[in-house]
């Protein structure tokens, strides 16, 4: 990957900078809103994203890095828990995925991916956390995670 794909691919994910509102959807709870934070750092060479949730969610931070090789995204995450994990991530077509499904920092107790769809105005991503136990098993739903934007783009 040369330097013009590299800057490219670090374009695509300026829809995701600014403040956003976050609705989780737990089973059986209801839960307040929280809010994500997407910014710039280090000369625009990582994105770094902020949450404060309510609980039963932690607060967490993560870092999305472009992989040099493959041109993809990594998103190394670390919440107020102590957990630190590492997503494989997509953002392409107004689907934004990241997908955890082997050990890295922490064992694999279970796999778990996010699914979430950007609006045709930038303005919500809509998505859902689901997990699966095992490498052969469906994945099922978790919760639902909304992101709404603050305050426009």
């Amino acid at each position: 990957m040369d330097a013009t794909e590299r800057q490219a691919a670090l374009d695509r994910l300026d829809v995701l900078v600014g403040e956003w509102v976050v609705e989780a959807e737990f089973p059986g709870l209801e839960v307040p809103p929280g809010r994500s934070v997407f910014e710039w750092a280090l000369g625009r060479q990582y994105l770094v994203q902020r949450t404060e949730a309510p609980a039963p969610a932690p607060d967490a931070m993560a870092v999305i890095a472009v992989d040099p090789e493959t041109g993809g995204y990594t998103q190394h995450y670390y919440d107020s828990r102590g957990v630190v994990r590492l997503y494989a991530m997509t953002f392409a077509d107004g689907v934004w995925q990241l997908l955890r499904e082997k050990p890295d920092f922490s064992p694999l107790a279970f796999r778990q991916r996010y699914v979430g769809h950007l609006s045709p105005d930038g303005g919500t991503i809509r998505g859902a956390w689901e997990t699966a136990q095992d490498g052969t098993a469906p994945y099922e739903r978790d919760f639902g995670l909304t992101y709404r934007r603050r305050g426009g783009s």
